[in-house]
């Protein structure tokens, strides 16, 4: 089938368009709203086992859970049946703290048990069996950790309710300025050092191992980002004395990049009509990175995006801007909405989260930006895509230089891009080389 323009939406899904439904739509049963041990198992004697088990309504409550999280009625029995052994092992005739240590001694216990009745009792086997003791106890908060010295975990749970609270920083910044923190903790934890020990030259060091790494200087200003405003919070707590946050800067980058930051609209063409393959990531791909490269959507913007976002019967895309707030609607483009409509009959599972992309596997959660990021990156590396960056954000770069190359003016660009002002558009505008030549060979003397 031939694709049409990008951005035009000549081509309509007709009256037939009013009448598409989805598995995803379908309300549950109520027999997956009341869960019971006779839901899981069909013989009467094993429910018979599992009703005679001590701490019932313990383990259905855990088993309730697990089913509003998505998880299959086959992997319920079989967790259901460990538990059972779990209880036994462990010796629990009602529900109280547990060490880890507990945990692994039981299944070193259960692993022998295995062996001894000619079963495969392996590592394995130990594996499943703490997995599913230590989720049932975390589900009840009855895991109990030794103290660490590092990285302490109030550390962090007090840095991000700063960073929400105090500085009511968005949460993707939270979330991003978290992982560089535990990162820097567990580093300074590999080297024997206290957080009150840290100087700024173990700073300095672990930014060193990091351009070692060979992180680009945008990357490097983001670590230092993240540690002087940690440290800065860190002085504040009285967690540290010395002022390290005043030695920590960020590397100068320059903020007119001469080079496009996207690839080629060639390219991006070349990513939107290749078959990234009948299975169930290769069809949800294929549905993200139309979205991507038609819409110009960010990130953030496309995790976000709901069911109810998509109008099929007036083919209305809703899309709520991440930075400015706004809403806006954008007729659905054909090739996006073909797309949608197939991830959403054959690849989407019947969840209760109202999110468009959801994680494939059990429980169900909505995508998060650094795996909407991998899976947008790797097919464009796989097409051996030339682009200075990769992602989400190079798509979207893409599409405004294109727009621009096109004959968009930069007011209908930040319209499009949901942009407030034209000082965020401009930066498209210098990479539209033959624009600027047309720009530079105009003849001022023709209007004189």
């Amino acid at each position: 089938m031939a694709h049409p323009e990008p951005f035009s939406n000549r081509d309509r899904y007709g009256s037939s368009s009013k009448e598409i439904t989805f598995t995803a739509s379908v309300p549950e049963t109520a027999a997956r709203r009341v869960m019971a041990i006779e839901t899981i198992f069909a013989f009467e004697s094993t429910r018979k086992r599992q009703q005679a088990a001590p701490l019932l309504k313990e383990r259905e409550q855990f088993l309730s859970f697990m089913l509003d999280q998505g998880t299959t009625i086959r992997r319920l029995k079989t967790v259901a049946s460990m538990l059972v052994h779990i209880i036994r092992l462990m010796k629990l005739e009602a529900l109280r703290d547990v060490e880890i240590e507990e945990v692994h001694e039981a299944a070193a216990r259960w692993v022998i048990e295995v062996e001894s009745k000619n079963r495969n009792g392996h590592d394995k086997s130990a594996v499943v069996f703490t997995y599913v003791a230590l989720k049932w106890l975390r589900f009840y908060n009855r895991v109990m950790t030794k103290s660490r010295v590092e990285p302490d975990a109030t550390y962090i749970e007090q840095f991000i309710h700063f960073m929400s609270v105090v500085r009511g920083m968005a949460p993707a910044t939270i979330r991003a300025h978290r992982l560089r923190i535990i990162a820097f903790l567990r580093w300074n934890t590999g080297h024997q050092r206290l957080l009150s020990e840290t100087s700024g030259d173990d700073v300095d060091s672990y930014l060193n191992t990091k351009l070692n790494l060979g992180y680009l200087p945008r990357s490097m200003a983001s670590v230092c980002s993240a540690l002087r405003l940690f440290f800065r919070f860190a002085e504040m707590q009285g967690w540290i004395n010395s002022r390290i946050a005043a030695r920590i800067y960020r590397p100068r980058i320059s903020r007119y990049d001469p080079g496009p930051k996207g690839p080629a609209w060639s390219d991006v063409r070349r990513l939107l009509d290749h078959d990234f393959g009948s299975t169930p990531s290769g069809i949800r791909a294929g549905a993200i990175v139309a979205l991507c490269a038609i819409y110009a959507l960010r990130s953030c913007e496309i995790v976000r995006l709901k069911l109810n976002d998509f109008d099929w019967a007036n083919e209305i895309l809703t899309v709520r801007r991440a930075k400015s707030g706004r809403v806006q609607q954008y007729p659905i483009q054909f090739e996006v909405g073909e797309k949608i409509i197939c991830y959403l009959k054959q690849v989407r599972p019947r969840c209760k989260c109202r999110n468009l992309f959801v994680s494939l596997r059990p429980p169900y959660r909505p995508m998060d930006t650094t795996i909407l990021w991998v899976i947008i990156a790797a097919r464009m590396k796989s097409l051996e895509i030339r682009s200075k960056n990769f992602g989400t954000h190079s798509l979207r770069h893409a599409c405004a230089t294109q727009l621009l190359h096109e004959g968009s003016s930069l007011p209908e660009i930040a319209e499009f891009l949901g942009h407030r002002d034209l000082k965020s558009v401009s930066i498209y505008a210098k990479h539209d080389i033959e624009a600027l030549k047309k720009v530079a060979d105009f003849d001022l003397r023709e209007i004189l």
